[in-house]
């Protein structure tokens, strides 16, 4: 049983003619007829008497006409959720993201502004370890995680959109707070304050001092941003930390850069790859989201980019 045969069977119920129900349907008369004699065949009985002037419905046609609009109202919804769905009408989105999101990713305006074109699609938002976020990913459970480069699961695919240079952040009164530029070697002695392993920008200020063979002394382990530069403010520590990160505490607060070393965050948007099957990547709403979130990538360096010209400028001035 197909669903042309569906149509087809009542259109001829309500036509009461093979020969209006074949226009209405686009098709021959003939391969009409064909299509519901193998419908009655299929069934097991007569759906229509025949004469040479009308067609009516038998006892059984008259029960299986309603099951038939049942089925095709079904499947005709079916189709509209999907074309709903496909139009951003409706839908779903999941996103996970680390912990201590710096402030130059500004998730909460890209979802609002994905709220306002969308309103009818639904968003759920998590917080997580990457590696816990990474599984989610790859099992469908998230459509699109935000995590650090060096954290991203095998097999997923990346796009960058942040990279922002680690720099010095410690009080107003440290040593080092009126240097042009420190190394790491100059920073090896000083008690650190980092986050907790796995977490922000951890494995790269490891990987930094490890390459440089260095080691460090970490006085504190913390699991979120604010705590650990409320600990860096009461003189309690030094801290990597992306530029933008420690300019947002300007003024309480000193930002050094770093010397003989790139220390650079780079902070990805992860997704499953397209299929071998040619599957899309993502479906509608996360794609349409992937595109707002690059955007603001976009516009985030374009405004950086400008910014250091400007630096530059004023410097040679």
């Amino acid at each position: 049983m197909e669903l042309r045969q569906l149509r087809q069977f009542v259109a001829v119920a309500e036509e009461k003619s093979f020969t209006r129900a074949a226009q209405r349907c686009h098709i021959v008369q003939s391969a009409l007829s064909s299509s519901i004699r193998l419908l009655e065949d299929e069934l097991g009985a007569p759906l229509f008497v025949r004469t040479t002037r009308n067609v009516a419905l038998t006892a059984a046609g008259h029960a299986f006409l309603e099951s038939a609009r049942r089925a095709l109202g079904v499947l005709e919804q079916g189709a509209t959720d999907v074309a709903d769905v496909n139009a951003l009408r409706r839908g779903r989105l999941a996103i996970g993201t680390v912990q201590s999101l710096p402030s130059f990713v500004d998730l909460p305006a890209v979802l609002a502004r994905f709220h306002r074109r969308h309103p009818g699609v639904e968003v759920r938002l998590c917080q997580g370890a990457a590696g816990e976020l990474n599984e989610k990913v790859s099992s469908r459970q998230l459509d699109l995680a935000i995590l650090p480069i060096e954290e991203s699961g095998e097999g997923l695919q990346t796009e960058i959109i942040a990279c922002e240079d680690l720099v010095l952040a410690c009080t107003q009164g440290h040593r080092l707070a009126t240097a042009r530029s420190v190394t790491l070697e100059q920073l090896a002695a000083e008690e650190f304050v980092d986050f907790e392993q796995g977490r922000g920008t951890r494995m790269l200020v490891d990987r930094g001092f490890a390459e440089a063979g260095l080691r460090r002394r970490l006085a504190f382990e913390v699991s979120d941003l604010e705590t650990l530069l409320d600990l860096v403010g009461h003189g309690l520590g030094v801290a990597l930390l992306p530029r933008d990160v420690v300019l947002g505490r300007k003024g309480k607060l000193a930002c050094v850069n770093l010397r003989g070393v790139e220390l650079c965050w780079e902070l990805v948007v992860t997704h499953k790859a397209a299929g071998r099957s040619g599957a899309a990547a993502l479906d509608a709403a996360p794609a349409a989201f992937l595109e707002l979130l690059m955007a603001q990538a976009r516009a985030g360096e374009s405004a950086r980019e400008k910014e250091k010209e400007q630096g530059k400028r004023r410097k040679a001035a």
